[in-house]
């Protein structure tokens, strides 16, 4: 065991969070990793204990650590509390998310898909500054919605979107954006990415602009003209989803939200509370999940060797889940990544 202990804040989560971070911890400690783990608590576990779903303790603990392994958090649709990844973009200024889509399991409608979604994490249409209107008897009768977008805010996500993708061997970035309707609010990101190119990566990378429409459209028809796409909240929310599509669901996307001060690691899918506690759950997405923060560490070695033993438990042992065509059971497919990673 390496003598230095990096400490890492644990967040199993909701629903299906508590089996399938069992699952990556496994894989984790099979594969001899340094992690000091401090637990805490966030969403309706935190709220059942009478607490803040997001609880100044755990708060703390990632200030501390820098460093955090999450699972799926519930969040109420349209009402209740905000969502909980939201606040901790927010509070730890986590204005990169990036979700790679790489094909594992072969001979999908897909295949041979390596793409990477730069999305900006903090700005856009997911600030929150929203309000109804109310005309007579109807409290709800206007929604009214305002986006910001920031000089600064752009340029941070493009930097990182340019910088990971010359230190990742990538041939190209395309900047997403609907610059043509949304003049201001996206304009100021394609303006952006424009003149960040010219100055400091023409020559260097290559480089394309295209519509978010368009882009979707593309993405079905022709995945493979794309290398690292970066572009805006929405957009790259919506698009990261399109493209974990296009590699087996969202049972196979991690993500990783990255900061000037912290990052935080997890499985992109819901906390699946209707499976919760009957053993099927996949837990594919967290542990690769795992796999980017062994390579945010400087572990690559160790990131590598989780991802071999993904790929060869799928395919070679074909040890799948429901959700990939299987019938194992989410501790069936555990014990055979273990093994894998122990015999690699």
């Amino acid at each position: 065991m390496t003598a230095t202990r990096i400490p890492v804040t644990l967040i199993a989560g909701d629903g299906i969070g508590p089996e399938i971070m069992d699952a990556a911890l496994a894989v984790l400690e099979a594969v001899d990793v340094p992690f000091e783990w401090d637990r805490q608590v966030a969403g309706m576990g935190a709220l059942k204990n009478g607490s803040d779903p997001l609880p100044q303790s755990t708060l703390d603990s990632i200030r501390r650590t820098r460093l955090a392994l999450k699972g799926p958090l519930e969040t109420p649709s349209g009402g209740g509390f905000r969502s909980i990844n939201v606040r901790l973009r927010e509070a730890f200024k986590l204005y990169a998310n990036i979700r790679p889509a790489l094909t594992i399991i072969p001979g999908g409608r897909y295949d041979n898909i390596d793409l990477v979604i730069c999305r900006e994490n903090l700005e856009g249409l997911y600030m929150g500054f929203e309000n109804f209107v109310a005309i007579d008897d109807d409290p709800h009768a206007v929604a009214m919605a305002t986006g910001v977008n920031t000089r600064q805010g752009a340029r941070h996500i493009l930097e990182y979107a340019f910088e990971y993708a010359l230190a990742n061997g990538r041939k190209k970035v395309t900047v997403v954006h609907k610059a043509n309707i949304m003049k201001a609010l996206t304009g100021i990101f394609l303006e952006t990415a424009r003149e960040m190119y010219e100055a400091n990566y023409k020559g260097r990378i290559q480089f394309e602009e295209v519509i978010v429409d368009a882009c979707a459209m593309k993405l079905v028809m022709n995945p493979w003209q794309f290398d690292v796409l970066v572009t805006t909240n929405l957009f790259g929310d919506i698009l990261s989803d399109l493209t974990a599509g296009l590699v087996g669901g969202l049972g196979m996307a991690p993500g990783a939200n990255i900061g000037a001060d912290a990052a935080i690691f997890e499985a992109v899918h819901g906390s699946a509370p209707d499976i919760a506690g009957q053993g099927i759950a996949n837990p594919v997405a967290l542990i690769l999940a795992s796999a980017m923060m062994l390579d945010h560490v400087g572990l690559q070695d160790k990131a590598t060797r989780v991802r071999q033993a993904v790929s060869d438990t799928l395919n070679i042992d074909q040890v799948r889940t429901g959700d990939l065509g299987g019938k194992a059971t989410t501790r069936e497919l555990t014990d055979a990544l273990v093994q894998r990673v122990r015999n690699g």
